[in-house]
């Protein structure tokens, strides 16, 4: 999962972006929030973290730019009012949940599993391309039954591959979902992670499931 975290108060937001990085998220983070109401509008995200309070640009405008964007994001906010009328408040402007501070890490891992589940957001725990399975909640990527051993970014690529299956996926498209958004999109990052991806998946000479489209992208099918 990519999740986006809008939040001023430096050390929180440090101390989310690891320890979501050490479960395998992949984060970027806006300090204020006017590069928070940017990012959530302009990328691709799994979920939002959103701090209710911000200086200028407040939690409730940046919801609402984000969804009058036509974004479907889960967006949770974080937040150190446990009132009825702010809970409400950033309900009606398009948020999906609501956390107290302090919230422990594990309250909120659970919530980000919960939202993932929900039924309009049209992923899968378990996810199939021919004889490979990936469980997106142990990541854990198997090949005919046999354990395959990936980094986290790797991991993360083939994830996305996985999720749009059958479909054209460009390498930017690859870069914004995996890398943060400081990554150097010139960089051969992506081939080089899809031919480790490969080496490891296709051992003993099984059949490559991922097709080069040359100048457009990849796309990962069994058929």
């Amino acid at each position: 999962m990519k999740i986006l975290i809008v939040e001023d108060d430096k050390s929180l937001a440090d101390m989310l972006e690891n320890s979501l990085k050490a479960k395998a998220y992949s984060v970027d983070i806006a300090s204020t929030g006017g590069d928070g109401s940017f990012m959530g509008k302009s990328y691709d995200y799994d979920a939002i973290l959103l701090d209710y309070s911000l200086p200028k640009k407040d939690g409730l405008t940046i919801c609402k730019e984000i969804r009058m964007a036509g974004k479907t994001t889960p967006i949770i906010f974080l937040s150190v009012t446990d009132t009825i009328e702010t809970k409400i408040a950033a309900l009606d402007h398009g948020a999906d949940d609501y956390l107290v501070k302090p919230f422990s890490f594990e309250e909120l891992q659970a919530r980000l599993r919960a939202i993932h589940r929900r039924p309009n957001i049209t992923k899968k725990p378990i996810l199939v391309v021919g004889d490979i399975t990936l469980n997106q909640e142990t990541h854990i990527v198997t090949r005919e039954g046999r354990n395959i051993s990936l980094t986290r970014k790797e991991f993360a690529v083939i994830e996305y591959l996985m999720q749009h299956q059958g479909t054209l996926v460009s390498r930017i498209l690859i870069m914004e979902h995996v890398w943060t958004a400081d990554a150097d999109i010139l960089s051969n990052a992506v081939e080089t992670h899809l031919r480790n991806i490969r080496r490891k998946l296709n051992a003993e000479n099984k059949p490559d499931y991922i097709q080069n489209v040359p100048g457009r992208g990849y796309i990962m099918s069994a058929e």
